[in-house]
């Protein structure tokens, strides 16, 4: 098609973010660029086809079906792109480049800064980017090198290590137990108030299965940010669930019901098997792994 003859990959690849995304703000999220750019790629696409790719509905955008019938070539061209990528990554022989590291908000914020900040004085030359996100990122598509996630990953042919569990336990700021005293049994908790998360069904499942029959109307606070859930936490607003490795190194808050048993939360590493011992990942990967595993149990 002559028309589309300068129809680069960029605009390719916008226009599959909005066909799986399902509107121009979800492929912004994923492809790290504001909704505006997003919009542009689409109508730059429109152009050069000169076809209509998207029409509006209830729930965002849905692909006409003249671009229906790209799309299956779209995504055969991501895929050469991202062999492409892993092969020319994966022949470097120097630890040296950038690292796309994803890992959950909570352990961004309270456990790799220290493991990055020793990295950097042992291996200056590598760069890393980190994706805080509780969102599964797909090693697959190179939108990460390597990921720290707290389950064991279901993605195919991924080179995986499990470093171990993290610990929990139930804890309550030293402020809101001078005010409201400390439960001695786990039925006590039902008298107090709890921090929860808002959507996330995650904890009411765990303190089901532990035997709590309890609804989100239990929680008096609620956020699914766990970064701002342990700062609730911390700051008196209730009881709550928290990493032993990081609430007991947190002035100001004591763990409760010791004997209460907990759930685990397994630690996994992941790579792509075609980057997982080229030399800048190889030093992340050992980094991570020698430094988190001392934590877990």
């Amino acid at each position: 098609m002559e028309i589309a003859r300068d129809l680069d990959w960029t605009l390719l690849r916008t226009l599959l973010a909005v066909a799986e995304a399902g509107s121009l703000s979800g492929a912004a999220r994923v492809l790290g660029q504001s909704q505006p750019t997003i919009g542009r790629h689409i109508r730059s696409a429109e152009d050069k086809l000169g076809q209509l790719l998207f029409q509006r509905h209830a729930r965002g955008l849905r692909p006409t079906p003249f671009c229906e019938t790209i799309l299956p070539m779209a995504r055969d061209m991501r895929s050469a792109v991202q062999r492409l990528s892993l092969q020319v990554a994966g022949t470097s022989q120097t630890a040296t480049g950038r690292v796309r590291l994803t890992a959950s908000v909570f352990v961004t914020v309270h456990i790799l800064p220290d493991i990055l900040s020793g990295l950097q004085r042992s291996h200056p030359q590598i760069d890393v980017d980190v994706i805080a996100s509780d969102t599964t990122e797909n090693l697959l598509f190179h939108e990460a090198d390597i990921a720290l996630r707290m389950y064991r990953p279901t993605q195919l042919d991924m080179v995986t290590r499990h470093l171990g569990d993290l610990q929990l336990g139930l804890y309550a700021a030293e402020s809101y137990l001078a005010r409201h005293g400390e439960p001695a049994t786990a039925e006590d908790l039902r008298t107090h108030r709890m921090v929860g998360f808002d959507r996330n069904e995650q904890l009411l499942r765990g303190l089901r299965d532990m035997g709590f029959d309890v609804t989100r109307d239990w929680f008096a606070t609620c956020t699914d940010n766990q970064v701002a859930y342990w700062n609730f936490v911390v700051a008196g607003c209730g009881i709550g669930v928290g990493q032993t490795v990081v609430a007991d190194r947190t002035p100001g808050v004591r763990r409760i019901l010791h004997d209460l048993a907990m759930p685990v939360l397994p630690v996994w590493l992941t790579a792509h098997p075609g980057l997982r011992h080229q030399p800048r990942i190889a030093a992340v990967w050992e980094a991570l792994d020698r430094s988190i595993a001392p934590l877990l149990s």
